[in-house]
Parts: C-alpha cells; structure tokens; sequence
C-alpha cells in the first residue's frame, strides 16, 4: 500500500481517517498495557476499552477504504490495509493518542482527556446527515459514554486521593495538556464537515468538553494548567511525535514482514 499517498483524498476521506487513526492508536496503547496493569479488574477494563476503540476504528477505516478504492479504480483498500500498510506521516490520529503510557495517572489522564472531547463528538455524529456516519457514531457513543465515566472518576480518585496520588495526576494532566490543543482546534477539513452537516458544531463541542474537563479537575483538587497554554498540533496532518514511528513499528511488524499470510 505503498501509493496511499498518492490516492486523491476529499475531505470525507481525511476526516474519518482522523477518526479511524485515533481510536486505532489508543486502542493500540491500551494493548501494549496486556499484563502490566496494577489489578486484574484494571487488567480487564483497560483491555475492553481497548477493543472497543478496535471495533470503532475498523468502522471509520473500513468506509474510508470503501471511498478510497472508489477515487483510484482498480485498487482494493480495507480496514486492515490502512491500519497495516501505512507510514506514520499517512496517519491522521491526535497527537494525544500516541503518547506513551506512562504510569498509571498518565494512563487515565490521557484517556479522560481524549474521552471528554470523544463524547461529545459522538453525539454530534449520530446525528450527521451521513446515515452510516450516524449509525457508527450511535453505536460508539455506548461505549464511549462508560469510557468517559470511568476515566473521569480515575481521575477523581487519584487527584484526590493520597498526596502520592495527587502529586502524580497532577503531573500527567500538566504533561499531556499540551497536546489538547488539536482537540479544540478546527481547520478546513472540520469546517467542511460542519457545513456538510456531519460533525457538530465547533462551539458546541469546545464547551462541553472546557466545562467537563474543569468541573472533573475540581472535583479532583487538581489545578487546570493555562487555557492559553503552548500546544502542539499537527497530527491531523501527518505530522507527529517521535512516539508514533516506535508504536507503528511494533503494530506493523507481522502483516509487514508476511505481507501474504492468512488466517487459518
């Protein structure tokens, strides 16, 4: 799949990408937490977190395939070969997704983050003017709804919990706050999408996910870094952190090196 690059992509194309990217590469983190989790009920939870956000980006990915073979006839894309057979300058996923796991703070600080931007998203897509859109979107805003739930009272519990728990939380929500700028940052290709009729409003989604976000923090005794702080982009573009090429390497590695292998 080399000549992905070249294959023209519309603005449709560029968006469930983004959203097919993310959700594969959080999904991804969550897998390499396999055995390293701090309880069994944990070791369960974040695997099920995991494969949901597996089963939401095969939905994204595989109607951006469909849209893809159909601008270059002649060449079959699917779920798997977007996911597999991509460098990382092809992925479009929020640069808060490829950050590393960390400790356990920084596992559900990331999550929460991505979570109280993620719900209210859902909800404006199951309501797009694209009934497939709408109809992924529906389904995912289950799950997301419990993701949301369960990252926001994780944060709550360590940031209010013991001094060592604080301590760390806090210092996770100070170090992946520079990456939430893509989440409340919009270009041509979310403008094209709101007057499409498919993603919700700007305003709508940067309110929601502003109130969730500092009402949890205050719960959780934890101080919300500078709403005017630097942020990072450009992972809704192709431009990424160092952290994406490692991850990829290892999720890459089997359908890469036995590019004709079938499952039995």
């Amino acid at each position: 799949m080399n000549n992905v690059s070249q294959i023209p992509q519309t603005p449709l194309i560029e968006y469930l990408l983004r959203l097919g990217d993310s959700t594969l590469i959080l999904g991804q983190r969550h897998a390499e937490l396999c055995g390293k989790a701090p309880a069994l009920e944990e070791e369960m939870a974040l695997m099920n977190i995991g494969l949901d956000l597996f089963g939401q980006a095969r939905h994204w990915l595989g109607y951006a395939a469909e849209l893809m073979a159909a601008e270059q006839a002649g060449i079959a894309f699917d779920a798997d070969a977007l996911a597999f057979r991509r460098d990382a300058q092809d992925f479009r996923n929020l640069l808060i997704v490829e950050q590393p796991n960390g400790d356990f703070a920084d596992t559900m600080a990331r999550q929460f983050l991505f979570d109280a931007w993620h719900v209210p998203l859902l909800e404006g897509l199951a309501n797009a003017g694209d009934p497939r859109i709408a109809e992924v979107a529906a389904k995912a805003l289950k799950e997301a709804t419990y993701h949301l739930r369960r990252s926001s009272e994780w944060v709550v519990r360590l940031g209010d919990g013991t001094q060592e728990s604080h301590t760390r939380m806090q210092r996770a929500i100070d170090n992946l706050w520079r990456f939430t700028g893509e989440l409340i940052r919009f270009d041509d290709v979310d403008q094209v999408m709101i007057e499409a009729g498919i993603a919700p409003e700007a305003i709508s989604l940067v309110e929601r996910w502003q109130t969730h976000v500092e009402k949890v923090l205050k719960d959780a005794t934890l101080t919300r870094p500078p709403a005017d702080a630097w942020m990072y982009t450009g992972g809704k573009t192709g431009h990424h952190t160092e952290h994406l090429g490692f991850l990829l390497a290892e999720m890459q590695y089997l359908p890469r090196a036995y590019p004709d292998a079938t499952v039995w």
